[in-house]
């Protein structure tokens, strides 16, 4: 069963929270902790949040192209390779989330202003199988959803920590 679409105002809070949540969840822990993954083979709290920062960067990217042109064909770029040309599994945790939240900022400032018709833009996507046509609202949702997720995973890494 298809998941139900997020409303804008839906989308623009969790992405909004995403950061503060990462902050809230993870005060207090030494920089040690942050990197250690609960089991092995798991990530650690700093390896998502360097997974989130890379699909930021990516997803961020296609929603910045959308609304710039009109549209526009994009091709794919999965945020699992992109991740192999950034130092983010490398990075200290707070400036990595502080760099985090500062994109963020900077992706409302972008999305928040937009008339309701301008979430509907739309590119089209390619080089991952069939060409697929995704909206600025798509992209979004796609973002906010999938951070859901990963700030879960970080709930459950740092419980571990605190047994």
């Amino acid at each position: 069963m298809p998941k139900r679409s997020l409303t804008i105002e839906q989308v623009l809070t969790l992405l909004a929270e995403t950061p503060r949540r990462i902050a809230a969840l993870t005060a207090g822990l030494a920089p040690a902790q942050l990197h250690t993954a609960p089991n092995h083979g798991e990530w650690s709290a700093n390896d998502v949040l360097a997974h989130l920062r890379s699909c930021a960067d990516v997803w961020g990217n296609c929603i910045e192209v959308i609304i710039a042109q009109d549209t526009p064909t994009i091709r794919a770029v999965n945020p699992t390779t992109w991740i192999n040309s950034t130092d983010y599994l490398e990075q200290e945790f707070q400036p990595s989330l502080y760099a985090f939240a500062t994109q963020r900022t900077d992706l409302l400032a972008v999305l928040e202003p937009l008339a309701h018709e301008d979430w509907s833009r739309a590119a089209t996507v390619t080089g991952a199988g069939k060409p697929l046509v995704r909206t600025v609202h798509t992209y979004a949702q796609r973002l906010a959803r999938h951070e859901r997720t990963h700030v879960k995973q970080i709930e459950r890494i740092v419980n571990t920590m605190h047994m």
